[in-house]
């Protein structure tokens, strides 16, 4: 197969581009599979158990950050779920009951859209603390979640629902709202997380 806009000798201009056309669409059929092998893995890592599944809040328009002058322990003055994030926050939790992930413990980010994701989703008991909002600007608090998820040892999931700019700093994807990434815990010299897949928005 030749690399897309590479010069193949003795073909003319329109055999070229008829080449590299197939070579495009063959990666196009290429991609939605290997996006649901993705998503494959990360399910049966879940159900399996001794896994990390983080989540991002459900729909919040309009999209990042906060009203100035936002109280966190005053949900009126935040970014907060819209209709279609709540539903996404339901569809998710039904999806992990009808794939038999068994949810041993949920945390959330103190942030109202993240603690009503949780909620919505209908898994358990959610506690929230400060560490779950970490990011790359609070260090600390980065570093005891990062510690708090290598330690995860199950033998059932650890739900953690949270922020974009917190997964990420712990694993280098910024989610979309709603989409989860499967983490599998390393414990080393430096406690860390490795990725092992990504599940899509609830439909």
């Amino acid at each position: 197969m030749y690399a897309a806009g590479e010069h193949v000798s003795g073909l003319n201009g329109t055999a070229q581009k008829g080449l590299v056309l197939a070579a495009l669409a063959i990666c196009l059929l290429a991609a939605p599979v290997a996006a649901a092998d993705d998503s494959q893995e990360a399910w049966a890592a879940l159900v399996n158990g001794s896994h990390v599944a983080l989540i991002r809040h459900g729909n919040a328009p309009p999209g990042y950050g906060d009203p100035p002058g936002f109280k966190i322990d005053d949900c009126a003055t935040q970014r907060n779920l819209d209709e279609k994030g709540r539903a996404q926050a339901r569809a998710l939790g039904e999806a992990f009951r009808q794939h038999g992930v068994r949810a041993d413990k949920i945390l959330s980010s103190p942030w109202c859209r993240c603690l009503e994701t949780a909620r919505l989703m209908v898994l358990g008991p959610v506690d929230d603390t400060w560490a779950v909002a970490a990011s790359d600007k609070s260090p600390e608090r980065l570093a005891a979640l990062r510690q708090m998820l290598a330690n995860w040892r199950g033998p059932g999931t650890l739900v953690v629902v949270t922020h974009a700019l917190t997964v990420q700093a712990l694993v280098g994807i910024m989610p979309g709202q709603a989409e989860t990434v499967v983490v599998r815990p390393k414990l080393g010299k430096e406690p860390s997380v490795e990725v092992v897949g990504r599940i899509p928005v609830p439909e």
